[in-house]
């Protein structure tokens, strides 16, 4: 299958519409001893602002100015560990908007200097109370001043998952022909697998949604939550998936390494994804899978792991 381009049109009038439409990248050089088992990677990280968070960040803006919640007086609040802030940030940079951004402490310091650079002010929480921190402080503050902020509140608002709904699930039908047997997506907000994993449920009740979380508390894998643990989501579904698989962090790291040997340079929740992929593709035949790549490896550069010698560097 070819790798589309993004965009129809070689101009666009504002940064928001270059959001979407994506490629999709076969993962060939991991499908080796499977059974006749197609993988394909949704390439996320080739949105604007370096994420699928793009996608949602945008729409709950957009609602907001539909609305008329979200005024030029009004200053962008919301919690994050990092990409949808950059979206945020992005996005509030081109239509003017002033953001202010909860985000905690321990976020890469790459994520802080692009957050500086679209001019987003942050405002740090205890890292070791992670994004659960973080939506705290959130909540607190829009409490303290409801008039001052629009609170588009990511974790709970439909217009994360419909964003997934309306264009990222069209896209992998489109760009499968429909093929597609099984879709793989990590959970954080749980925007992505909800949205998408509805639309492909309308298409097709066989398709078979896999979710993916860390398998502790402690963890390593920024941007995805231990449910078990963690404030949950309003806008997840729990009941949506047909199969909730736990990572490890360090499976995650030494696959975002081979990853990145193979010429695709992405986050550890990509290869936390793929992990998950992985296991469901070794246990299934004669299927096409898609997994979600959220984001590019610039903004780990920091991370430790990068130094380590995994299976895939020797």
């Amino acid at each position: 299958m070819p790798v589309t381009t993004p965009g129809s049109s070689s101009t666009a009038s504002s940064v928001v519409d270059l959001i979407g439409n994506t490629p999709m990248i076969r993962l060939s050089g991991f499908e080796t001893g499977l059974r006749n088992v197609q993988l394909f990677a949704k390439a996320e990280w080739r949105n604007p602002g370096g994420s699928v968070k793009d996608r949602p960040a945008a729409r709950m803006i957009l609602d907001g100015e539909r609305s008329g919640a979200l005024t030029s007086d009004k200053i962008i609040l919301d919690a994050t560990s990092g990409n949808t802030g950059i979206a945020y940030a992005m996005i509030g940079a081109a239509r003017g908007y002033r953001v202010r951004l909860c985000v905690p402490e321990n976020v890469t310091p790459e994520r802080k200097r692009i957050l500086r650079a679209f001019g987003a002010e942050i405002v740090f929480t205890d890292p070791m109370d992670g994004s659960d921190g973080a939506i705290l402080r959130a909540k607190a503050m829009y409490a303290a001043e409801p008039g001052v902020y629009f609170y588009p509140d990511q974790y709970n608002n439909p217009g994360n998952w419909r964003s997934h709904y309306d264009t990222t699930g069209p896209e992998i039908i489109d760009q499968t022909n429909g093929r597609l047997t099984h879709f793989v997506a990590g959970l954080g907000t749980s925007g992505t697998f909800v949205g998408v994993g509805r639309r492909l449920r309308e298409l097709d009740p066989s398709i078979r949604l896999i979710s993916v979380q860390p398998d502790s508390p402690l963890h390593g894998l920024e941007g995805l939550k231990h449910m078990e643990t963690a404030i949950v989501p309003g806008i997840y579904d729990q009941g949506l998936a047909d199969e909730d698989l736990a990572v490890g962090t360090e499976e995650a790291f030494e696959l975002t390494r081979q990853l990145a040997r193979r010429g695709l340079f992405v986050g550890i929740s990509s290869g936390a994804n793929l992990a998950a992929a992985l296991r469901v593709a070794r246990g299934t035949a004669n299927a096409v899978i898609v997994v979600i790549f959220c984001d590019g490896g610039e903004k780990y550069l920091s991370e430790r792991f990068w130094d380590e010698t995994g299976e895939g560097n020797r």
